[in-house]
């Protein structure tokens, strides 16, 4: 098989690429020609730790995998970032392993990359503002794949830990944005895109705080009783996601399901407006995007790395 090493990663995948695997494999899942797998996500009673696998099938790119791993939260003392992953490519015609390849800067990529496609297909018409939701690690990584696929004229924060809203300036001042701290309702009104990125187990981004047209990219709901958004604020908008299964069980749209404030009929996979066979945006209304990260996801990227490590002598070979 082939393996990729995580150091390896940063020179190979590049936003650009990230983007284009994942609209494809968004329109490949919309078009029922690939398919996850049941996810499993287990706290395992140790060092408060959530490890599990994703994985499915392209049938499209004839891609099959999973990937393994998950959040540590105790990282820090070991010098490590808390979300740890690898992930693993079979041969669909034969079912030998092929690859294995480091999943940490691939799962962020793939992240932002997914709300990026949202930003695309969904953003209102003319958006200038781009409001920031979380400062946590994965949010440089939205905002510089944001900003890559829309020209924004500024940027505006919030984080409910003040202190570290300079990854958000800094990230900014990367991309030759403005940026300003602001509260809630501030953020909520003047911004026209939205990404929420926390770990939050209750709304912050409440109905009241949202009063334009905006589309909402909700990237940080990924576990059962986690929420960043306000149900009644779901149940008024356009709802899309990457799969509606995961969305209704683990994702944002748990809650509003919960409630019967919506139904699943409400939710549109995103793949369809990358198709066209959903028209998206029809104007002035909200709209949200619930990236609950599927395990195709990170097999389309892992795929692209290997075949560019490949290109370039970068894949070790090892017999297993």
């Amino acid at each position: 098989m082939l393996v990729v090493a995580e150091k390896e990663i940063g020179g190979l995948m590049t936003p650009e690429a990230a983007f284009d695997a994942i609209e494809q494999v968004f329109a490949a899942m919309a078009s029922d020609k690939a398919y996850n797998f049941p996810v499993v996500r287990e706290a395992i009673g140790h060092e408060d730790a959530l490890y599990g696998f994703k994985g499915g099938f392209d049938g499209a790119a004839l891609t099959l995998g999973l990937k393994a791993g998950g959040y540590w939260p105790n990282n820090q003392k070991h010098g490590l970032i808390n979300h740890q992953s690898t992930i693993f490519l079979f041969d669909a015609d034969t079912g030998r392993v092929a690859a294995a390849v480091g999943g940490n800067l691939l799962t962020a990529l793939r992240t932002a990359a997914a709300s990026a496609v949202s930003i695309k297909h969904l953003a209102p018409k003319g958006a200038k503002v781009l409001g920031m939701i979380g400062a946590g690690h994965q949010s440089a990584f939205q905002m510089r794949a944001a900003a890559r696929i829309h020209r924004f004229d500024k940027v505006i924060g919030w984080n409910p830990h003040p202190e570290m809203l300079s990854r958000l300036a800094d990230t900014a001042a990367e991309l030759d944005l403005p940026f300003e701290a602001v509260d809630l309702p501030r953020l909520g009104a003047e911004a026209d895109v939205i990404i929420s990125i926390t770990s939050a187990f209750s709304p912050m981004l409440l109905d009241a705080h949202v009063t334009g047209p905006t589309h909402i990219a909700a990237m940080g709901t990924d576990t059962k009783g986690k929420q960043e958004l306000d149900p009644a604020l779901v149940a008024r908008a356009r709802l899309y996601t990457d799969e509606i299964a995961q969305s209704v069980s683990i994702g944002e749209f748990q809650h509003a399901i919960a409630a019967g404030l919506i139904a699943e009929e409400a939710i549109t996979q995103i793949g369809a407006v990358v198709n066209g066979t959903h028209p998206g945006r029809d104007g002035a209304e909200v709209t949200i995007f619930d990236g609950t990260g599927v395990g195709l996801q990170d097999l389309a990227v892992a795929a692209k790395v290997v075949e560019l490590a490949e290109r370039k002598g970068l894949a070790q070979k090892v017999e297993i």
